[in-house]
């Protein structure tokens, strides 16, 4: 075996955001790029010192200005991630192909993995060994092939396993999670500070959207910090009983984070991927009851009652055998949630909730009531069946406000709130008619196509819901974007297809 070659460098900063990727950059004519045989989209090894390796996918450029000759440049997130000045001397040399990728290629090819499988993958994502490609034939592999459910519980162990783990010293530590699929369904938020106003302890750590219009990260973003160090969410939860923060920054189930950055663009979010992602989370989050929310509808990500039993199923299948108590609720997805789609929107219907408006969406606090009463319900103190009358009052009392108010403040209040987007656009009805169906994936589309989550002030306003009347020439909805690109193809999609179906 030969020993590998090592090549010294000085390390320069590179002003581009890869979005947890690292990337390093050289040029063409630097004297070991031909030497050595560098390829772009290579994988490097480079070690600075006695630190441990890093490991990055190599571009390669022509341009002075990015990276010159006899330097090594590395993106933000890997020149954060280190914490060294620019100018320190780095070696790079070609790196290893990680070892459990052949687990990968035995997946794709049908196979069933066990746990040092999924161990040893989740190992080599997190310490940066793939690259995105190979991550995407991973979550395809499988999506397609699909997991067991023995499998499921090995992948959500090996995830929870990647980072860091949190241990409250509760005997009752409860959660609440939706699986997603239904725009605007900003329950967390109004869940987690009633929950919190009763004293009951709720440190909520959400993802960033996939392949929705907003996360719970996105819209409590609004109103608040939430990426936060973990010494300050632990002082946080600790005070106010909650929190409402992004789980990246705690370093939660890494390898999650760095999934879900290719399922986004993929926009793949399969069953046993979920089960896995959403448990992992909860583990590494120190909870121990979890409530999951499977809303269920003809354009949800579930379309019935079957597959809510088998998603159900699962959940508590997997949970069991982690230490979770968790209960599974299956909601109704018919149809959007509250009248906002977008993080501004969205913040605003959770507001009006919270401050008890007369114009607040109901259906919003409606579910958000319901879930709240069913993890009251954990609470021993409290019988079964009350859990909704409890979460109510809260509520009404204007607890849930102030409960609300204090995490925010706790969190870092955002000084200003993003305004919507400076472009709008009324979508009518063309004729007479009673709303008989909202198509959820069609007003999310509509909704990420105008810029949403990225730009905060961008997506959907709705006039109108299920049930209610439309005249021809009514505004059915309206969209908001910043830039004149997203508007064209957000309104083209509209005029397209609205999302609406009018009774006739």
């Amino acid at each position: 075996m030969t020993k590998k070659t090592a090549h010294s460098l000085r390390l320069r900063r590179v002003a581009i955001d890869t979005y947890k990727e690292n990337v390093a950059y050289l040029h063409r004519d630097c004297h070991i790029y031909r030497s050595e045989g560098f390829q772009a989209l290579t994988k490097v090894e480079i070690t600075f010192g006695q630190q441990r390796p890093l490991l990055a996918t190599l571009n390669v450029v022509d341009d002075e200005s990015i990276t010159a000759p006899g330097q090594l440049g590395l993106c933000l997130e890997a020149f954060q991630r280190l914490g060294l000045p620019e100018g320190t001397e780095a070696s790079v040399a070609h790196a290893k192909p990680p070892a459990s990728l052949h687990a990968v290629h035995r997946k794709i090819a049908g196979e069933r993995l066990d746990f040092a499988d999924y161990e040893a993958i989740t190992r080599d994502i997190v310490e940066h060994r793939y690259a995105k490609i190979e991550l995407a034939a991973f979550l395809v592999a499988c999506g397609e092939t699909g997991l067991e459910r023995d499998e499921v519980l090995s992948l959500t162990r090996a995830m929870a396993d990647s980072g860091e783990k949190l241990d409250w010293q509760e005997p009752l530590v409860a959660d609440k999670h939706c699986i997603g699929g239904i725009p605007g369904n900003r329950t967390s938020m109004l869940v987690v500070p009633i929950v919190a106003a009763h004293g009951m302890f709720i440190p909520k750590t959400s993802s960033r959207a996939i392949t929705s219009p907003a996360g719970t990260a996105d819209t409590m973003e609004v109103l608040a910090q939430v990426e936060l160090p973990l010494d300050n969410l632990h002082q946080i939860v600790r005070k106010h009983r909650g929190c409402l923060a992004w789980g990246g920054t705690a370093l939660l189930a890494p390898v999650d984070d760095i999934l879900i950055s290719v399922e986004r663009p993929l926009s793949v979010d399969s069953p046993g991927q979920l089960v896995a992602s959403i448990l992992a989370k909860k583990l590494a989050a120190g909870a121990t009851h979890l409530l999951v929310d499977i809303p269920m509808g003809p354009t949800a990500k579930v379309r019935n009652q079957a597959e809510a039993l088998r998603l159900r199923k699962l959940f508590e299948f997997v949970g069991d055998r982690v230490g979770l108590q968790i209960e599974v609720m299956v909601t109704d997805g018919h149809q959007p949630i509250g009248r906002g789609i977008g993080p501004v929107l969205e913040a605003r219907d959770v507001l009006q909730v919270l401050e008890n408006h007369p114009d607040q969406p109901r259906d919003l606090r409606e579910k958000a009531l319901q879930l709240a009463g069913r993890i009251l319900e954990f609470d021993p103190d409290v019988r079964g069946g009350q859990g909704y009358s409890l979460a109510r009052d809260i509520l009404e009392s204007g607890r849930a406000m102030e409960k609300m108010h204090a995490i925010r403040k706790a969190q870092g209040r955002t000084e200003t709130t993003p305004p919507l987007g400076r472009l709008c656009q009324q979508i009518k009805a063309d004729r007479d008619g009673h709303v008989i169906a909202i198509d959820n994936l069609q007003m999310a589309r509509i909704a990420r196509l105008a810029g949403a989550p990225m730009d905060k002030g961008a997506g959907v306003d709705l006039h109108i819901k299920t049930g209610e009347h439309a005249a021809a020439g009514e505004a059915l909805y309206s969209i908001y974007a910043e830039f004149d690109a997203d508007f064209a193809f957000a309104c083209e999609a509209a005029a397209q297809n609205t999302g609406f179906t009018l009774s006739d």
